[in-house]
């Protein structure tokens, strides 16, 4: 009677526990699955490399041969915009050939290939289903190393509550397709940019509702779009503030950053270095400047620190 007792006890409590919400299970990410977002990045959005998205009469600036140029460079990561919500790129993905070209020559130089995705949340499901052919693109039976959501598009949506909610409703979604094992990053809009030089872009942002679906965070810190009077227009201040307040609003010290910097062609010497120091001392992962083709030749050995 006593053994009984103690075993109905016990099943008690295990079902108070349950009922009250204990902690959950955090997720476990695959051996290395942060990788691709380690050490020194960098961007080409479709403007740069998509025939279909050139002026009359212009070439792309950037090509699969401009990977060889990243690779002497040191990059080890290319964060590739491989979706757009634009009639110009009507299928789901970029061009295929295209993207496959591009990832199979990343991969013979050892870059890892991020696939990133502009989200307007006025259609989750047509959202949802660009990043679900992204994660099931293979050529060759290669693949993307990683995705990334950017999430800064405010037009499609302008009620800031219906947008919250559709953003979190994707980023449950994008977790619940890839599993928890696969990384997703978060590119997200710069603390400082929505807390001090205009609260009123995207007020409320939801960071602890999104947070638990994103494994690696990648403020966009442009401190190039800010004015010389702001104090802000410097790659060490604007980067170190950002990454703080991008923690503090996680409520997480530890939490995986990889820092953006740029725009690239309105960067100084200075910029660089500040840019870099301040992604190291923040213990960050890996860091980049947006974008490949207004980054100067000279300006990538301050990036490799």
């Amino acid at each position: 009677m006593r053994r009984t007792l103690l075993l109905l006890t016990a099943l008690a409590l295990v079902l108070a526990a349950c009922d009250s919400g204990g902690p959950e299970t955090e997720r476990q990410l695959a051996p290395g699955a942060l990788r691709p977002y380690e050490g020194l990045g960098t961007w080409v959005d479709v403007y740069d490399y998509v025939p279909g998205f050139q002026e009359p009469g212009e070439l792309p600036a950037v090509t699969v041969g401009s990977i060889d140029d990243m690779a002497a460079l040191g990059v080890r990561t290319l964060y590739l915009q491989s979706a757009q919500d634009d009639p110009r790129s009507p299928d789901d993905t970029i061009d295929r050939a295209l993207l496959g070209k591009f990832l199979r020559r990343a991969h013979e130089h050892g870059i890892e290939v991020v696939a990133w995705y502009l989200p307007r949340f006025v259609d989750v499901d047509s959202d949802l289903r660009r990043i679900r052919a992204l994660h099931r693109f293979r050529s060759q039976g290669q693949r993307f190393d990683g995705l990334a959501l950017d999430i800064e598009w405010t037009e499609g949506v302008p009620d800031v509550e219906a947008r919250n909610a559709a953003l979190i409703d994707l980023s449950e979604r994008v977790r619940e397709l890839v599993g928890d094992e696969y990384p997703v990053a978060a590119i997200v809009l710069e603390p400082v940019l929505l807390e001090v030089v205009s609260p009123q872009y995207w007020p409320s942002f939801p960071w602890k509702k999104v947070e638990p679906h994103y494994d690696v965070w990648m403020p966009m810190n442009y401190w190039t779009n800010r004015q010389e009077d702001s104090g802000y227009r410097e790659g060490f201040k604007y980067t170190e503030e950002n990454v703080r307040r991008l923690r503090a609003n996680l409520e997480d010290d530890d939490a995986a950053v990889h820092t953006i910097g740029g725009i690239g062609d309105g960067a100084t010497a200075a910029d660089y270095e500040g840019f870099v120091r301040a992604s190291r001392e923040a213990d960050a992962l890996g860091w980049s400047v947006y974008d490949f083709n207004t980054v100067a030749t000279s300006a990538w050995p301050r990036l490799r620190g």
